[in-house]
């Protein structure tokens, strides 16, 4: 029978923190993630790495092949999707202009190969870890090299904005990324975006909190403005939010109807679109076991309990709120309290994650841009979170 494989660390050298705080990221060495950025890495085998960035561009394929065309209602109320949004969803999805930017698949390294946990479709995160900090940990250890990361997220995010923008060339190049209020890290993924945004030729760009758009859908005012300087307002013909699909549709459903049909007529596109919610929500991990039992890149998941081992999961949760090991039934320890216990939930056969010496879990963070482009590494002793720490790594 085969091992779970077993993590091994390279200490880092050298302090991280005064670059990050250079950069104005203070939130990463502050507060809760004053411990967030581990001082050594993973020792990657590029095998492994190769591995990971395959099974990543596999699983997307298989995503796509999934979805049926039409979409169907039955498919959409399975997904858990609000019903409102479901003009976008099919609208997005019948039009390629509408392009998907970005997303990030967490992986489990397990001794059948890596396996699926679940695909951050709609609005991932750790864009600044994955694409900065870790580059950044090995340059302050004196390790920093093109050739040691599996590391392309900034340039694949960066072609992925060049090709939406070259795909809606009839739309003024101007961009507003938004992101949820009070948020300093959400605002520095929107900041790392921004950058590649202007790296690939949008002339306009902008960052703001959510609250700070403003809509409009008469006479000439219509679309989408913000404030960009004292008294100046600037309108935007390209959105993109690092806020959630659902809960626009759950908190502001007035704004999602003037979204939608700004989206329908053209005065505005954006990213990531709203079908993005096919592959965000939780429902597509037995969907996809439906469609193809046995895969070796998935684990066995179902809208009903399974026997054994398992995780059990709220369809449209995020960073591990109120996820839940189970064992015959039973938790096997207390799930991390969120805002998701009410949701109808999914089960996933569970996957043993690797470990190192003192039995902290390894989860993969494989981003996809167009394709699979970047790793990143989380570890916890349990149910990975938002807080768990992110760790660099190091090709071997």
């Amino acid at each position: 029978m085969k091992q779970t494989p077993t993590i091994e660390l390279v200490p880092l050298a050298g302090n991280v923190e005064p670059a990050i705080r250079e950069l104005g990221w203070d939130w990463a060495v502050e507060d809760a993630c004053e411990n967030y950025v581990a001082r050594e890495a993973v020792r990657l085998p590029e095998a492994t790495a190769d591995e990971l960035l395959e099974a990543a561009d596999t699983l997307y394929e298989l995503l796509l092949q999934s979805i049926p065309d039409p979409i169907p209602d039955t498919l959409l109320q399975e997904l858990a999707i609000p019903e409102l949004l479901w003009e976008a969803v099919r609208h997005s999805w019948n039009d390629d202009r509408h392009w998907h930017l970005y997303g990030r698949f967490d992986l489990a390294s397990t001794p059948e190969g890596p396996k699926l946990i679940e695909f951050n479709a709609d609005t991932a995160t750790s864009i600044p870890e994955t694409a900065v900090i870790q580059w950044a940990s090995l340059m302050a250890a004196g390790l920093a090299d093109d050739d040691r990361q599996a590391n392309g997220l900034f340039e694949g995010v960066q072609a992925q904005f060049a090709k939406w923008r070259d795909m809606n060339s009839d739309l003024e190049p101007c961009l507003l990324l938004i992101h949820l209020p009070d948020s300093s890290e959400d605002a520095t993924n929107c900041a790392v975006l921004a950058e590649a945004a202007r790296e690939a030729g949008f002339q306009q760009v902008h960052v703001c909190s959510a609250d700070a758009m403003q809509v409009a859908l008469a006479g000439d005012e219509r679309g989408v403005w913000a404030q960009t300087g004292p008294e100046q307002w600037q309108r935007f013909s390209f959105l993109c939010k690092l806020v959630p699909w659902e809960l626009l549709a759950e908190e502001e459903p007035d704004l999602t109807r003037d979204l939608t049909e700004l989206l329908r007529s053209r005065d505005l596109i954006i990213a990531n679109p709203a079908y993005t919610l096919l592959f965000q929500s939780k429902v597509i991990l037995a969907w996809l076991w439906q469609c193809f039992p046995h895969h070796p890149l998935l684990l066995e998941a179902s809208l009903g309990e399974l026997p054994g081992h398992q995780v059990r999961k709220p369809v449209l949760g995020r960073e591990g709120q109120d996820v839940t090991e189970l064992g015959a039934g039973s938790p096997v320890a207390p799930a991390a309290a969120g805002d998701y216990a009410g949701q109808r939930m999914v089960y996933q056969r569970f996957a043993e994650l690797p470990t190192d010496v003192r039995q902290r879990q390894y989860q993969a963070g494989v981003f996809w841009a167009g394709s699979s482009c970047a790793i990143g590494f989380r570890r916890e002793q349990g149910i990975i979170t938002n807080l768990s720490e992110f760790v660099p790594h190091l090709l071997a």
